[in-house]
């Protein structure tokens, strides 16, 4: 499985941008798919998830600005972001686990700044 993620930018203070992760290479079959941000000097943190059963998770400091989805038919999962803070400053990268089976994709940059 091969992901491809795209969409990020810069952006102003409480600007939004719509990142997205295009999945090839099998048939769109996950448990989680997952977006996840590390920000320069700091950790890897979940951002947001989604399971097969279309059941969503977030970090506290994106809840109510950030949100996930897929398009099964376009195989392919959404992060949605909204109200946009200098602290969402990150390289954003796309996740999908399947039964033991990790697979990342490259990140994509996102700057909010003015």
């Amino acid at each position: 499985v091969q992901l491809q993620a795209s969409g990020g930018g810069l952006v102003q203070p409480g600007g939004s941008l719509r990142l997205s992760c295009a999945a090839s290479g099998s048939t769109f079959n996950f448990n989680y798919m997952g977006w996840y941000r590390q920000a320069p000097g700091k950790q890897r943190e979940l951002v947001a998830s989604i399971n097969s059963g279309s059941s969503t998770n977030y970090a506290d400091s994106v809840k109510g600005r950030f949100t996930i989805s897929t398009d099964n038919a376009k195989s392919t999962v959404y992060l949605q972001l909204n109200s946009l803070k200098p602290e969402d400053t990150a390289v954003y990268y796309c996740n999908m686990y399947y039964y033991g089976m990790n697979y990342w994709g490259k990140g994509t940059l996102v700057t909010v700044s003015s």
